[in-house]
């Protein structure tokens, strides 16, 4: 049975999150029966859960995402890379990878591309997935943003996403604009954390985000 009333093309662009620490197999199973019904375009779950989610969405169309480095980023590159390799085997199709802030505040870009570069690699050529490289916009300044941006670019990335959601601050309207302005056409972008109504969410899709990651996905989309 279908839902009624709800915005079918607004889902299509939400990955449908929870990535709570107390996050259980019972919540998993709802997400994934949401998102199948809603059309959503992903599921994005905690790493311990994307074999349930597969199997649960098998056959549906929704595609199952994880997080890589979450939430905080700095671990080694090696370990990251193991991560998506997991995840992979597992049924992950989509990686979402939290960057070395520190490495930004260090103007280490070397690391950064370095480290993106092994990323997009692995989850392209290995995976056969995407790539959404998490830049933690909160906690950049305006020119980091745009060079954070520049490098998530010539180092492979198919997305560039905003936000954690847990680094005190999520997605707004202006870090979107100037990811859309820096960015080439063919990376898209994802929005995410705090995007909690349908306003929000279309303020983000209209300031040039091509996904949203929202947890509040079924109040955002219903009419």
């Amino acid at each position: 049975m279908q839902p009624v009333h709800f915005d079918a093309g607004l889902a299509a662009l939400i990955d449908h999150t929870l990535l709570k620490p107390d996050a259980t197999a019972q919540h998993i199973e709802q997400l994934c029966n949401e998102a199948a019904l809603y059309h959503f375009a992903a599921v994005c779950v905690p790493p311990v859960f994307v074999k349930q989610a597969a199997a649960a969405l098998a056959g549906t169309g929704v595609k199952v995402a994880t997080v890589i480095g979450f939430p905080l980023g700095y671990n080694h590159t090696g370990i990251k890379l193991t991560e998506i390799d997991l995840a992979a085997a597992h049924g992950a199709t989509e990686m979402d990878m939290v960057i070395n802030v520190g490495a930004v505040k260090n103007t280490n870009w070397h690391y950064l591309q370095t480290e993106i570069a092994a990323a997009s690699q692995i989850t392209h050529q290995t995976a056969g997935a995407l790539l959404k490289v998490i830049i933690e916009t909160a906690l950049l300044t305006l020119p980091e943003i745009e060079q954070v941006c520049h490098i998530c670019a010539t180092a492979g990335a198919d997305f560039v996403k905003t936000s954690t959601g847990f680094s005190g601050g999520g997605a707004t309207v202006n870090a979107v604009e100037l990811m859309r302005k820096t960015l080439p056409p063919q990376v898209k972008i994802k929005a995410s954390g705090g995007i909690r109504t349908r306003q929000e969410a279309l303020d983000m899709v209209k300031a040039g985000a091509n996904r949203l990651g929202c947890s509040a996905s079924v109040k955002i989309v219903a009419l």
